[in-house]
């Protein structure tokens, strides 16, 4: 299967998805974390780090619910490329902010075998952030977690399938699909 699909193949693979949590699931998903990380770094002074892109519409969504003063950054960094398996660790962008001993919440669309995830938050140790936290929106349910396990702030659970939508693509497309999808097998 080659990873560039045309516009149609995309709206095909949306027509054929199931949807696994509606656009309002994962609005009350996502309050529910911004209260989480609220009482958790709301007196910490935290820089907020978005990945891209993926991160991207966590990130806009959550930090307006973030009712404190936060600095707010974002880093590139991936395994997928446009695939649908990841491969090595590429970073495109590091952040621009000192993470010296700073308290940073790193906010990523998905943790899936956790490979991506742990090799950032090490980053964010290894430069000296006091604390580095995790949020996602999703977590998939299996048992090849290979990196971080469980995120500190995780919106959804979801089953072992291809989901995109809220930042999740598929093949570059319908990362703004208003809920949670599961690719048809």
């Amino acid at each position: 299967m080659s990873n560039r699909i045309t516009p149609e193949q995309a709206r095909t693979a949306y027509a054929q998805a199931r949807c696994l949590f509606d656009e309002e699931q994962v609005e009350n998903a996502i309050v529910q974390m911004a209260a989480k990380i609220s009482a958790r770094l709301s007196e910490k002074n935290p820089l907020v780090i978005s990945v891209m892109n993926g991160g991207l519409i966590l990130t806009g969504k959550i930090v307006t619910k973030l009712d404190f003063p936060l600095h707010l950054d974002y880093l590139h960094a991936t395994r997928y490329r446009g695939a649908t398996h990841g491969g090595e660790l590429h970073w495109v962008v590091k952040p621009q902010h000192s993470l010296r001993d700073r308290h940073v919440l790193i906010i990523d669309d998905i943790l899936d075998e956790g490979v991506t995830l742990n090799a950032i938050l090490e980053y964010c140790r290894a430069e000296g952030a006091r604390e580095a936290l995790s949020c996602v929106l999703v977590e998939k349910d299996h048992d090849r977690k290979y990196g971080t396990e469980h995120a500190d702030f995780a919106g959804l659970v979801v089953e072992d399938a291809y989901v995109f939508g809220y930042g999740m693509d598929y093949k570059g497309y319908l990362r703004n699909a208003p809920g949670i999808y599961a690719i048809a097998e």
